[in-house]
């Protein structure tokens, strides 16, 4: 196994496959793109009746609650 030409012929394959494999996932990843893309487009002309709050502002207000309850709380003289 001390043939140069064997370990030429087994880099060449594997980097040939390691191509195959690349222009695999960029073709797996430009159709992904253009799926989403046509998504985007399609929900374009579809316009909620009212917006809905990310995920990051209902837990602001439901922190903002949870503190006017207890300031409610102590007000009222109730032991939390």
């Amino acid at each position: 196994m001390t043939d140069p030409n064997f370990y030429m012929t087994l880099s060449a394959a594997a980097l040939a496959g390691l191509g195959m494999l690349t222009l695999a996932v960029l073709n797996g990843w430009r159709g992904w793109l253009a799926f989403k893309q046509q998504e985007l487009r399609a929900n374009a002309d579809f316009h909620p009746a009212a917006p809905v709050p990310n995920a990051s502002a209902r837990i602001e207000i439901a922190d903002l609650k949870e503190r006017i309850r207890k300031l409610e709380a102590i007000a009222a003289g109730v032991d939390l």
